[in-house]
């Protein structure tokens, strides 16, 4: 068994880390955004850069919950037509992310983030909306930026939201295309970060393993608040929330 013992030091550092995972299961089954929360807090108990590998593994176990959950529910062409651009994303991230120092990271981590809430307060007006959704630019651009920013930092979640907003999907719709897609990203990412950037390693991954039940709770808190918010309410929680998660990675 891999010694994980040494990626946390003393028993507030453990708690925060479970309390994270919790965070993740619930951005994946209903409370997306939440987990960009975390994003800061990993970056500070592993280094912004190492903090992704350990934390990928997190965010594919709670993909597969999502979406086992969610099946039937997602709306496949808005997962295809942008993937391509979103893969093309990965790639420049995985060539940028390797040349990047440490220190240069969590401000393009940053940035990600800011770019989706810039994006989203920009789309307010239905006019706007419907003429931004319209334009032959719109699925290239939102899936390069998913791919770019989900890669160089699991920062993928509010320009997620952007795009989920913009084509009016219910509640329900609009979960479980998220986790599809990000799910596919995810998954596509493991060999990348293994054999690319080297900064999944078996400590990390036995690590992740210890933090599943609290995957669990948090998916099914998130598959709980799904059922239980109205509509309105629901839209206006992923919008709150994407803004509150930008400040705590620009802080």
């Amino acid at each position: 068994m891999p010694d994980f013992s040494n990626l946390l030091h003393g028993p507030g550092e453990w708690v925060l880390f479970f309390f994270c995972a919790m965070l993740i299961g619930m951005s994946k089954t209903g409370v997306q955004n939440i987990g960009t929360a975390t994003i800061p807090v990993f970056a500070l108990l592993f280094g912004a850069k190492h903090s992704t590998g350990i934390v990928l593994p997190m965010l594919c176990m709670a993909d597969l919950l999502a979406v086992i959950y969610y099946r039937k529910k997602f709306h496949r062409d808005l997962v295809i037509k942008p993937m391509p651009w979103a893969l093309m994303g990965l790639v420049v991230a995985l060539i940028l992310g390797h040349m990047v120092p440490e220190s240069g990271f969590k401000i393009l981590m940053g940035g990600c983030v800011l770019l989706g809430v810039v994006t989203m307060a920009g789309m307010n007006r239905p006019e706007s909306l419907n003429k931004v959704t319209a334009s032959r630019w719109f699925a290239p651009v939102i899936g390069f930026v998913l791919g770019f920013s989900t890669m160089i930092g699991n920062a993928a979640g509010p320009i997620l939201t952007v795009y989920l907003l913009a084509m009016r999907l219910p509640k329900f719709a609009f979960v479980a295309t998220g986790a599809w897609f990000i799910m596919i990203l995810n998954y596509l990412k493991i060999p990348l970060q293994i054999f690319v950037w080297d900064n999944v390693s078996w400590a990390g991954f036995t690590l992740s393993l210890t933090a599943l039940p609290f995957i669990l709770v948090g998916g099914f808190v998130g598959i709980r608040i799904v059922h239980i918010l109205p509509e309105r309410h629901f839209k206006i929680l992923m919008i709150t929330l994407t803004i509150v998660s930008t400040l705590f990675l620009l802080i």
